[in-house]
């Protein structure tokens, strides 16, 4: 990707003068890395997530930039050039992340890992899980109570809806009755293509992954995961298994019964924080996106373990990060 020179954030850094361009001596530190491009980006999203990767013989770090309050690390991962970035938490860090990788750098493709809550029961704590299709299910439009659906034309009812009444609790002398809650419709995200035309958008909410990387993630089944952490096992081997779909939203669940809904509803497997904000920057700007992400727990309870995410978190990002290694040597 050329860099043009000046770049306009909200964001204010040490790199960054106050009339929002880059300064000389950075734009020629930039200029400098994308001449030994074009590398692979790596967006993770929190420190134990990074660990494995810092900690990890396969990676050979090369260089360092700051810029923007990011961090980002230039050096090889399996003998392939990588740009790895720290996002941190939430579909907002991740995006300004996965946006500012791109902005700034030679990157032909964004690899994606980290861990995940499962809505599957089908899976267990410790399986990695590489989605086809990422959806932002935290888009609302909340419905107004007493508002009929037919009444809301300000609003996309094609993905459907959370009916809050639905999970009301009942006595055996309780009738049904309506939740002042009423209903929250879920809406795609509003996205302006990078070859687009400016100011117009286009919806965007089942967003696939790469077609090619979903096809290498075929070769990854075999990998051997690792399934105790000290004395404490899972029941099986955990696995990596290419799924259909996966959810992402500011929320952290831990919900049986929206868990549920969101299985019922999407055929979820993982649901997360970021992921689905990478893949909607990846998707706008045209790059080649894959998310690999690790199972620490059955969000909202109800697995055979106890304390999952407190106890298998470290677990499930190594399992997650190993997966990513193998992938990354088959590109």
């Amino acid at each position: 990707m050329e860099f043009l020179g000046v770049l306009v954030v909200v964001l204010l850094g040490s790199s960054i003068k106050t009339d929002g361009a880059i300064n000389q001596f950075s734009l020629k530190e930039i200029s400098n890395i994308n001449n030994k491009g074009p590398y692979i980006g790596i967006v993770v999203p929190n420190p134990y997530e990074l660990n494995p990767l810092l900690q990890s013989s396969s990676f050979v770090l090369h260089n360092k930039f700051d810029f923007a309050g990011r961090h980002f690390r230039i050096g090889e991962l399996e003998k392939k050039k990588v740009i790895v970035v720290m996002s941190g938490e939430s579909m907002l860090n991740a995006g300004l992340a996965t946006q500012l990788l791109l902005t700034l750098f030679n990157v032909k493709g964004v690899l994606h890992y980290g861990i995940a809550g499962n809505v599957n029961s089908e899976y267990q704590i410790g399986d990695v899980t590489i989605p086809q299709y990422w959806a932002h299910t935290g888009q609302w439009h909340w419905q107004r109570f007493g508002d009929k659906d037919e009444d809301n034309g300000d609003f996309n009812s094609e993905i459907g809806y959370l009916k809050f009444s639905n999970y009301n609790n009942y006595t055996k002398h309780s009738k049904s009755v309506e939740n002042l809650l009423n209903k929250i419709w879920y809406q795609p995200e509003r996205i302006i293509p990078v070859d687009g035309t400016p100011e117009v958008w286009q919806a965007a909410f089942w967003v696939p992954v790469d077609k090619i990387y979903f096809e290498i993630a075929r070769k990854l089944k075999n990998i051997e995961l690792s399934n105790c952490v000290n004395t404490t096992c899972l029941p099986r081997k955990p696995i990596v298994v290419r799924v259909k779909k996966g959810v992402s939203a500011n929320v952290f669940v831990n919900n049986r019964a929206y868990r549920e809904h969101l299985k019922s509803k999407f055929d979820a497997t993982p649901t997360d924080m970021e992921s689905a904000a990478v893949a909607l920057v990846c998707f706008q700007q045209k790059i080649p996106f894959i998310a690999i992400r690790g199972l620490s727990d059955l969000a909202g309870g109800g697995s055979a373990m106890t304390n999952e995410a407190s106890i298998f978190l470290s677990l499930a990002s190594q399992n997650a990060f190993d997966v990513l290694v193998k992938f990354i040597s088959l590109l």
